[in-house]
């Protein structure tokens, strides 16, 4: 059924003035321009049900540049070479160069996902992941859902360096690790620093998506660069290192469904070893199901030991077994240009009932995180 434009046109307004906007000016401006064009904004109108949103046109548009890198507008691409900035000719080249693809487009649209493997991310999660690790005794089975590539599943062998305000720097991980990461680290008010472990012991790991990304495929690994915002070439520069890293141990990846193949690919994992389950930014393509999510959650929890280690946004995610914490639905007032936020958080399951905690708040990419109270 196609997607009512009107809609379409609104979620690119969106996603312009609460994702890009502060964060990358070449989105900013495409899909401001293109939530007033119906000819652009209308290439979404085939989109598989929930996913006619902005990062999946320009994630289109990114990966038919790639395949055309001579064309004018790859100027203002720098991830295939360009250096200028956003100007006046920048939407018009952008506007007839999807419009003269648009059938190429448009197939893309009817068979993609966006999926944004952002290796960054494994330094929000890690503190809450080792955090899980130290309460179950030891060795873990990792089970990540949405995994895309698994790139996150490899979080044991990186190296991570967080630098605190005030000059501290808290490290972890193999010294000798291919990918390291860095991430800034601050406190809210009441906040105290994480105790960090050298490494995390995962035992057994194994990843859930409904269409996982075989790296060792040029043309899936292609789209998942496509995936990148196209303005932030060191977060390419890391998937490619990563994905090098993760073919050398890669992971069973397994194809299914978030709520209804979930137990079953738990069970791939040796039932004697703490399960932590792993998300981040996943919950928002479960729209109503997240609810089903949880609760199958909680029934894996009746089996065995889990943790939840959540990197979503407040309302998609941990609203679910936190509520009431509306001050982590909002923006923090001191972080201009990062109006939307994350919150990572910690959840295992008591006599059937999830005990969950709020540890930090995240931006979108692994740039910076900011430590809560207890």
């Amino acid at each position: 059924m196609a997607i009512a434009l009107e809609k379409i046109k609104q979620v690119l307004r969106t996603f312009a003035e609460v994702e890009a906007r502060g964060v990358s000016p070449l989105y900013d401006h495409l899909a401001t321009h293109a939530a007033e064009d119906d000819d652009v904004a209308g290439l979404l109108t085939e989109a598989r049900g929930g996913e006619a949103r902005g990062t999946l046109l320009l994630a289109v548009a990114h990966r038919l540049i790639q395949a055309d890198p001579i064309h004018p507008l790859s100027r203002y691409y720098p991830s295939v070479g360009g250096f200028d900035g956003v100007d006046g000719e920048t939407w018009p080249l952008f506007r007839s160069f999807l419009l003269d693809r648009a059938d190429r487009a448009r197939d893309l649209i009817a068979t993609r996902y966006t999926q944004t493997n952002e290796v960054r991310r494994a330094a929000l999660v890690y503190p809450a992941v080792a955090a899980a690790a130290k309460e179950a005794g030891g060795k873990i089975g990792l089970l990540e859902v949405g995994c895309s590539a698994g790139l996150l599943l490899g979080l044991d062998r990186f190296a991570y360096r967080y630098q605190c305000d005030g000059g501290e720097q808290l490290v972890a991980g193999p010294a000798k690790a291919s990918v390291g990461l860095h991430c800034a680290l601050d406190l809210a008010a009441g906040g105290v620093l994480p105790k960090l472990p050298k490494k995390v012991a995962v035992a057994a790991r194994a990843g859930l998506d409904r269409a996982p990304v075989d790296l060792s495929d040029e043309d899936e690994l292609a789209w998942l660069e496509a995936c990148v915002w196209a303005d932030q070439v060191d977060r390419i520069r890391m998937l490619r290192t990563a994905a090098s890293e993760q073919r050398k141990h890669a992971p069973p990846l397994i194809t299914g469904d978030a709520v209804d193949d979930l137990a079953t690919t738990a069970a791939t994992l040796p039932a004697e070893l703490p399960l932590v389950v792993l998300t981040s930014h996943a919950l928002a393509y479960l729209g109503d199901r997240r609810a089903d999510f949880v609760a199958a959650l909680g029934r894996l929890a009746e089996e065995r030991p889990v943790w939840w280690v959540s990197q979503e946004f407040y309302r998609a995610g941990l609203e679910l077994v936190l509520p009431g914490r509306h001050d982590l639905a909002e923006a923090p007032a001191d972080t201009p240009g990062q109006a939307l936020q994350a919150v990572l958080g910690l959840t295992t399951w008591q006599q059937g009932k999830p005990s969950a905690r709020a540890l930090a708040r995240t931006t979108p990419h692994g740039q910076r995180m900011t430590w809560l109270p207890a």
